[in-house]
């Protein structure tokens, strides 16, 4: 038997009620990058997509999004998915004016992402290969963080972005595009402080110890 998206519908449809009031937040960005593969200790950072989401919520004049440069060396099936093509990754960015416009936009705010882990990583790299010294602003993590929240979804093994999207209701019109990406985290981030806010969980620090703390414990069966 599985926790299926039904399930998760039915337990989020039953958590709503009235909603306390939220604690300042201050501004947060929400981040997605694409890569030329699946290892960020290896593929190369294609680009990046950011929005800022705020105590009055996302911040869509408050958003950043980078076509890196770099040798059009990543398959075809890569492409495929990504969407970033041969001609648009040679026409990119130089990679350090890039990687410096991203600095100053995020401007050392809290940062959030799913599976934030392989941002974090691929950004670090970049930022080091570049040679622009370390990239050490905190991050919390929305996959264990959503899981912490929502009672047994994560007996059955951990859920996809795109699971979690569709069982809060999040459209997105343009997967694995970095801009596109980032804007639908931010809206589950926002569906899920609301929610933490609602069991007296409130503020980045507090959510990233749970997300850590859920982390650590891991999909049990």
């Amino acid at each position: 038997m599985s926790f299926g998206l039904a399930s998760l519908r039915e337990w989020l449809g039953g958590a709503r009620g009235e909603r306390p009031a939220a604690a300042p937040t201050g501004r947060w960005i929400v981040v997605d990058t694409e890569t030329s593969g699946l290892d960020p200790e290896r593929d190369r950072l294609l680009a990046i997509g950011g929005v800022a989401v705020d105590d009055d919520g996302i911040a869509l004049d408050d958003s950043f999004e980078i076509v890196l440069k770099s040798e059009p060396t990543a398959d075809a099936a890569n492409v495929a998915v990504h969407g970033i093509g041969y001609a648009a990754q040679a026409a990119g960015v130089p990679v350090p004016d890039a990687l410096g416009a991203f600095r100053g936009w995020a401007a050392g705010a809290p940062r959030v992402g799913f599976h934030a882990d392989f941002d974090r990583a691929v950004l670090r790299r970049a930022f080091a290969g570049a040679g622009l010294g370390a990239d050490d602003a905190p991050w919390l993590d929305l996959a264990p963080l959503a899981s912490a929240l929502v009672p047994n979804a994560y007996r059955y093994g951990e859920r996809s972005l795109d699971d979690w999207l569709a069982a809060f209701g999040i459209e997105c019109t343009i997967r694995h595009n970095a801009a596109a990406d980032a804007l639908a985290t931010a809206e589950l981030l926002l569906r899920l402080r609301a929610m933490a806010a609602m069991q007296g969980t409130q503020g980045f620090d507090a959510l990233r110890a749970t997300a850590r703390q859920q982390k650590w414990l891991g999909p049990t069966r």
